[in-house]
C-alpha cells in the first residue's frame, strides 16, 4: 500500500506499507483528497450516514490542506475515507469544551475525527484501523495535540465497538445531538488521550488517589486520625448544645416575628 502524506511545503511523501489485509492484484492507494472529488465523496457520504450535509462542506474537505482528509482508493476509487480538523479547545462546541481536564488552556490543540467510513465491500478487513492510524501517526508527531474526539449515535453500536477497540473512552452523553430527517437523536461523545492528554478528574478518579494515598501511609495512623479528629468534633459539639439551642430558639423567634 502507498499513502500520500501532506506537507506544509507543496511536496508529497511517498510512504510505502505492507499488508496481507487486501489482494495483491486490487492495490489500494491512500491519498488525500482533492478539488473534484465532491460528487464521489457526496455519495459515499449519504450511503454511510443518515445526515445530509451541505455543499460547502464537501468543497472544505476537499479543498487540500484545510482539513485532514485521506482517502483509501483502488484504481482511483474512493473506497475508505477519514475527515479531521485540527483547532483550538476554544473553537470546540460548547459542551466539547470539557474534554480535557481544567489544567489545559482554551488554547489547546485538539483534533475533530468528522467522519471515518469504509464501502460495505471492504469493511472488516481493517482499512478503517488504517485510516485511523495514520491520523493519529500524524498527530503523535505534532505534540502540540492532546485529545482526539469524536461524536456517534447512541444505537450506532458498531462504531462504539471500533472506537473502544482503539482505546477511545466514553466522555459525554448528548441528548438530542442529532436531527435525522426531522427526528431527535442522542449521541455520545468519545476520546482518545494523546501527547500527555489529560481527562478531567471525576469521582472515581479522587478514590482512587485516596487508595493510592492510603497504601502509601501507615493505614492504623490514617485511621487513628480520623477517630481522632471525630471524637474531638463530637467532644466540641456537646460543649456547645446549649448555646447552639438558645442560639437556634433565638433565630426562631426573629423570624416569626419578621
Amino acid at each position: 500500500m502507498q499513502i500520500l502524506q501532506p506537507l506544509n511545503s507543496p511536496k508529497e511523501i511517498t510512504i510505502n506499507l505492507s499488508s496481507s489485509l487486501f489482494d495483491p492484484d486490487s492495490p489500494i492507494q491512500f491519498r488525500f483528497l482533492r478539488s473534484g472529488d465532491q460528487d464521489e465523496v457526496k455519495l459515499l457520504c449519504r450511503d454511510w450516514f443518515p445526515i445530509e450535509y451541505p455543499d460547502k462542506w464537501y468543497d472544505d474537505i476537499s479543498n487540500e490542506g484545510k482539513y485532514y482528509a485521506l482517502a483509501a482508493c483502488v484504481y482511483n476509487r474512493i473506497i475508505g475515507l477519514i475527515v479531521a480538523d485540527n483547532l483550538q479547545l476554544s473553537h470546540c462546541n460548547k459542551e466539547d469544551q470539557t474534554i480535557l481536564n481544567k489544567s489545559f488552556s482554551l488554547t489547546t490543540q485538539v483534533c475533530y475525527i468528522l467522519i471515518l467510513g469504509v464501502v460495505k465491500e471492504y469493511r472488516r478487513h481493517g482499512l478503517a484501523g488504517h485510516l485511523l492510524s495514520h491520523l493519529l501517526n500524524y498527530l503523535h508527531s505534532r505534540s502540540v495535540c492532546k485529545a482526539v474526539y469524536l461524536h456517534v449515535l447512541c444505537t450506532n453500536r458498531s462504531a462504539i465497538k471500533f472506537y473502544e477497540s482503539k482505546q477511545f473512552q466514553y466522555r459525554l452523553y448528548l441528548p438530542y445531538y442529532y436531527s435525522i430527517r426531522g427526528q431527535p437523536y442522542d449521541g455520545y461523545c468519545y476520546v482518545l488521550y494523546i501527547n500527555g492528554g489529560q481527562p478531567p478528574y471525576s469521582t472515581l478518579d479522587y478514590i482512587n488517589t485516596l487508595w493510592r494515598y492510603l497504601l502509601k501511609t501507615n493505614p492504623c495512623k490514617f485511621l487513628y486520625s480520623i477517630g481522632y479528629w471525630c471524637e474531638s468534633r463530637l467532644n466540641y459539639d456537646i460543649s456547645n448544645c446549649n448555646n447552639d439551642t438558645r442560639a437556634v430558639i433565638g433565630y426562631k423567634s426573629i423570624s416569626r416575628i419578621i
